[in-house]
C-alpha cells in the first residue's frame, strides 16, 4: 500500500474520531500506537455508516450508500484496495488482529434497520438491534485490544449492549426529532407513557407526564447500569489488563447515566454530556489505578 495514502487515511480516521467528541476517543489515548491506529480506523468506519442513516434523508439513497459500504468491506477483506480512507486505514490491521468481515457487515445491517424500523415491541427485539450496532462492535474492539480468552467475546457483546442502552437513554430527545423511538413499546405501556408524548418531547402532555416519563427512564437507567455490572462480571481475569479501554468507556458511560438520573426529563430537550476533562480523568483512573 502506498505510504502517503496510508498516512492520509490514518490522519482522516484520527480526525474523524477526535471530531466526534466520543467517550471512546479518551480510552483510545492509552493504547499502544498500533492498537490505537487499528481501533481508530474501525471507529471511523462505524461513524461513516452510522452517519448515513442520520444524515441522508432519502431512504433509497441511504440504502444505496450502505450497499456500497457492504461491497467495500467484502472487497477490503478479500485483499482488494479499498476506496474509502477509513478502510484504507483499517486494512493493514486485518491480519495482525484476526479481524473478519462479518462483524462489519453486521454493523451495516444494524444501521440499515434504522431505515425500515423505528419501533421495537419488547426488549428482546431491541436487543437484536443492539447486538448488530454495538455488540459486534465490542467484539471487534476486544480483538484489537488484545483478547486471549474466548470468554471475552461474551463480555464484549454484553458491554456493547450496555453502551447502546446508554446511547438510547441519552438520545431520546434527538431520536424523537427524527421520528425514532427505541424505548420498547411494552415498557412504554408498563409505565403508561404514550409514544406520541415522547415523540413530541412532552409538549402538550398532561400534568402527569413528567412523573410517568421519569419513572420509565429510571427503569431504563437501572437496567443499563446492571448490564455494565453483568458485562464486567463476564470478563476473564486473564484479559482484564488488555481490555482496560472497554473498562474506561464503561466508567465514563456509567458516570453519564448517573448524571442523567439526576434529572431524567432533561434527555427530552438536551444532550447530556460529561466534560472532556472529566472523561479523561475517569479513563486515567482505570488506566493508572484499575478503578471503575
Amino acid at each position: 500500500m502506498n505510504r502517503d495514502r496510508l498516512q492520509q487515511a490514518q490522519a482522516y480516521a484520527q480526525e474523524r474520531a477526535a471530531a466526534a467528541g466520543s467517550s471512546f476517543y479518551y480510552a483510545f489515548l492509552f493504547l499502544p500506537p498500533p492498537r490505537r491506529a487499528a481501533i481508530t480506523a474501525f471507529y471511523a468506519f462505524c461513524r461513516e455508516v452510522d452517519d448515513i442513516v442520520d444524515e441522508v434523508h432519502d431512504p433509497m439513497v441511504a440504502q444505496a450508500k450502505l450497499a456500497w459500504w457492504r461491497d467495500q468491506v467484502r472487497r477490503t477483506f478479500a485483499g482488494a484496495a479499498p476506496e474509502h480512507p477509513a478502510l484504507v486505514a483499517l486494512q493493514p490491521h486485518i491480519g495482525p488482529y484476526g479481524l473478519r468481515a462479518e462483524p462489519l457487515l453486521q454493523v451495516i445491517e444494524g444501521c440499515e434497520m434504522d431505515l425500515h424500523q423505528s419501533r421495537y415491541l419488547d426488549f428482546a427485539a431491541l436487543q437484536q438491534y443492539c447486538h448488530r450496532v454495538a455488540g459486534v462492535v465490542g467484539e471487534v474492539a476486544a480483538r484489537i485490544f488484545g483478547q486471549t480468552d474466548p470468554q471475552t467475546t461474551a463480555y464484549a457483546h454484553r458491554l456493547g449492549l450496555a453502551f447502546q442502552l446508554t446511547n438510547i437513554i441519552r438520545d431520546v430527545g434527538e431520536d424523537a426529532l427524527r421520528g425514532r423511538l427505541y424505548l420498547p413499546v411494552a415498557e412504554l405501556q408498563r409505565f403508561d407513557v404514550k409514544a406520541h408524548e415522547v415523540l413530541r418531547r412532552g409538549i402538550g402532555s398532561d400534568a402527569s407526564f413528567d412523573a410517568r416519563f421519569t419513572a420509565l427512564m429510571r427503569f431504563q437507567i437501572e437496567r443499563a447500569l446492571a448490564t455494565y455490572d453483568e458485562a464486567i462480571a463476564l470478563l476473564p481475569a486473564a484479559d482484564r489488563r488488555a481490555q482496560k479501554p472497554g473498562l474506561m468507556m464503561a466508567s465514563i458511560y456509567r458516570a453519564l447515566l448517573r448524571e442523567i438520573a439526576r434529572e431524567p426529563l432533561s434527555v427530552l430537550t438536551e444532550r447530556i454530556a460529561l466534560t472532556p476533562l472529566r472523561k479523561f480523568w475517569l479513563a486515567w483512573k482505570v488506566q493508572a489505578l484499575g478503578r471503575l
